[in-house]
């Protein structure tokens, strides 16, 4: 992921005064003869505007021998194509008051512009010479391929939680892609062929494998003309084939263990099985997230670290297109085996299972669901993120409109069936990371 600075001074932290509400008849689309779609959200309290372009694909687009390649074209795509040479696409949206990111993850790869919108035209000039004419260049290839194998050994070296989740994922998955990690095995990074990357580009970088959100002070007619000029002639290639693996129902806890000499104090990782995003239980599920673990009030902060058991937990479930993982994060207190942090973790758990939540509890996160939703839609970057989420995870944009609606839906009982469904013991798969070589199951 790119420095997020600029992109916060331009479209982040720009709130203006004059912040325009946005309904879903705002919204405006249409499809080129391509394939790609374009959404477009005129909006005029800043003369700033956006281009999000989520591009469908990510590691469960992947295969073993090329793990890791749609993290790495996240890299290649700035490297240079045929008429914005290497370091020219920064240098050029720089030049004209603009700003980039771009991150990958296990379902998409999302890139982000941001700039004055007098800029426009110079911003669809960038994009469609990358998408159209990317430089796969080998030597370019070898530099970058570098770059990701270092990636990988300091994100893993610094980060317990990666290297805890790498071991998790790899359980928790028998047969789906989403067993590896987004930056992909280090073996098949040292081994990719030049049409690997090739084939790969041509197949995930399709127009009809896009959708673009424009926000801002556009114009729709403009937006179309210059998605006709610069997009409608790139050649739209075969659909991509469709990810068909379905994970078999996980019937008994796994665990792993995982020896790193730097740590500390132990850190634990539990990850259970949920739906995909398009669920019916999404909203649920993400209810009691934030029941869990967000804030200081939370059930697993007041059940642990007020109570001196862990210094840090967190709760997370990512978007995902086929079923994932709801992960619980833990990391030790001073002389507090692992053991004991996992035993409070899960009496915490359990009694959601038993005795559900409270109204208080339900009521709260509803209402901090609704001051956030409204919060990420009081900015052009935020509106088009949102938007572009839900088309691409709930295959509408219009479900946006119905997310403040089918969260005050979610009932008590529902959260304490989710709970029951999904935060099982058959459900689970359990990582501990320590100092120390696990010798038995009690001794950690």
């Amino acid at each position: 992921m790119k420095p997020l600075f600029k992109a916060i001074a331009l479209g982040c932290g720009l709130i203006a005064a004059n912040v325009q509400a946005t309904t879903a008849e705002d919204i405006q689309s249409f499809t080129l003869k391509n394939g790609m779609k374009i959404l477009v959200l005129e909006d005029n309290s800043i003369p700033n505007a956006n281009m999000y372009i989520f591009w469908k694909v990510g590691s469960r687009n992947e295969r073993p021998g090329i793990t890791g390649l749609s993290h790495f074209f996240e890299h290649m795509m700035f490297n240079g194509a045929k008429k914005y040479g290497p370091k020219m696409f920064d240098r050029t949206m720089e030049a004209n008051g603009g700003a980039n990111n771009a991150y990958t993850t296990e379902n998409l790869t999302v890139y982000t512009d941001w700039f004055p919108a007098d800029t426009i035209e110079v911003i669809f000039d960038l994009e469609a010479d990358r998408i159209r004419d990317l430089a796969i260049d080998e030597k370019m290839v070898e530099s970058e391929r570098g770059v990701v194998t270092s990636e990988r050994s300091t994100g893993l070296e610094n980060s317990n939680f990666r290297a805890i989740q790498e071991e998790v994922k790899s359980a928790a998955f028998r047969a789906h892609p989403y067993s590896w990690s987004v930056i992909g095995h280090q073996s098949d990074i040292e081994n990719w062929a030049l049409k690997d990357l090739q084939d790969f580009y041509k197949t995930y970088y399709a127009p009809n494998n896009a959708i673009v959100v424009i926000a801002g002070d556009v114009k729709f007619a403009q937006v179309k003309q210059l998605s006709e000029q610069y997009f409608e002639p790139i050649p739209a290639q075969p659909a991509p084939a469709k990810v068909h693996t379905v994970e078999p129902e996980q019937k008994g806890e796994r665990r792993v263990y995982l020896q790193k000499k730097s740590v500390s104090t132990p850190n634990m990782l539990m990850a259970y099985h949920i739906p995909a995003t398009s669920h019916e239980d999404y909203y649920a599920l993400d209810i009691l997230n934030d029941i869990l673990s967000s804030g200081n009030s939370s059930r697993l902060y007041k059940g642990l670290v007020d109570a001196q058991i862990a210094t840090d937990i967190f709760t997370y479930m990512p978007e995902a297109f086929d079923p994932n993982l709801f992960y619980v994060y833990g990391v030790a207190a001073k002389d507090v085996s692992a053991q004991k942090m996992e035993r409070a973790f899960i009496t915490e758990i359990n009694k959601v299972i038993k005795e559900g939540v409270t109204e208080k509890e339900l009521q709260k996160v509803k209402n901090r669901k609704t001051v956030g939703f409204y919060r990420n839609m009081a900015t052009i970057n935020g509106k088009a993120n949102t938007i572009g989420t839900y088309e691409t995870f709930f295959g509408d944009y219009h479900e946006l409109f119905n997310a403040t609606e089918a969260y005050a839906k979610v009932t008590l009982d529902d959260i304490q069936r989710v709970a029951k469904t999904y935060l099982k013991k058959s459900n689970r798969t359990v990582g501990i990371l320590s100092s120390k070589e696990d010798t038995n199951e009690n001794d950690y």
